[in-house]
């Protein structure tokens, strides 16, 4: 009961999981516009892993993708990666997941089959939690850098390497920040990681159940009691000759030895 539980929560929690990491890779927040002393007000800009995002005062916003592929730094690139990789085995790790909760019967599967199957889960959610919190933390490492080395009074360090986002450069070079993106995915690589360990130790207690259950013969030792059998040799006849004879002619039954 214990394992079966363990299993169907890290289950649920790994799905939270790749369902958080997905998310933060669709959300454009990933670096969103220091506003505290901030000369430029009328205009609010941020980015995400595909595009970049332009916001007006008057609410309108404006967002352009990243047409390129080889113009983009390669950190970037390998946040991207990192992001989908983690996507990529968390969906995996789901579809066999499903396959091998206990509380489901598919045909003829035996406990152990899917103890196995659970392992393997487990360890794709963990793989899939990692990369997940290794490309977040690889884009954050990026926006400290560049909130280091940018100021506003010079042009200084892009994020993005070049021009800057959002249509500002120059004198006037935003400084950037966390966005919610980062957020979000770092709490759902957590989750998942959180849910590929009890999927893993859902396992050890699903294969302690299976080896406890073997089917087959219990050895029975042989007792010591004697056995008695039956002399298979063939009893002589009983010869009733010697018996002594009455005076009337009649056997009697009193036997007699004769040496």
């Amino acid at each position: 009961m214990a394992a079966t539980l363990c299993q169907v929560m890290g289950f649920i929690l790994s799905l939270l999981g790749v369902a958080g990491i997905i998310a933060a890779t669709g959300m454009d927040q990933w670096a969103t516009e220091d506003l505290f002393d901030n000369p430029v007000t009328a205009v609010y800009s941020y980015s995400g892993l595909w595009n970049s995002c332009v916001r007006q005062s008057s609410g309108f916003t404006e967002c352009r993708p990243y047409f390129t592929i080889l113009g983009l730094p390669a950190l970037l690139q390998a946040v991207r990666a990192l992001m989908i990789v983690g996507i990529v085995l968390g969906a995996i790790g789901g579809l066999i997941a499903i396959f091998s909760l206990k509380c489901l019967k598919m045909g003829n599967m035996e406990d152990n089959i899917k103890a196995t199957m659970t392992l393997t889960a487990g360890i794709m959610f963990l793989l899939g939690g990692v990369c997940g919190i290794a490309g977040v933390s690889a884009f954050a490492n990026l926006i400290v850098q560049s909130f280091r080395f940018t100021t506003y009074a010079d042009g200084g360090f892009s994020m993005m390497g070049g021009g800057g986002i959002g249509g500002l450069s120059g004198s006037l070079t935003p400084r950037y920040t966390f966005g919610p993106a980062l957020f979000v995915g770092w709490i759902g690589g957590a989750v998942l990681v959180i849910g590929g360990v009890m999927m893993c130790l859902a396992c050890r207690g699903m294969s302690s159940d299976a080896k406890q259950r073997y089917d087959g013969m219990a050895y029975k030792a042989s007792s010591h009691h004697t056995i008695y059998r039956t002399d298979p040799k063939p009893r002589p006849a009983f010869n009733d000759s010697y018996r002594a004879h009455s005076a009337d002619g009649r056997m009697s039954n009193q036997k007699f030895d004769y040496v």
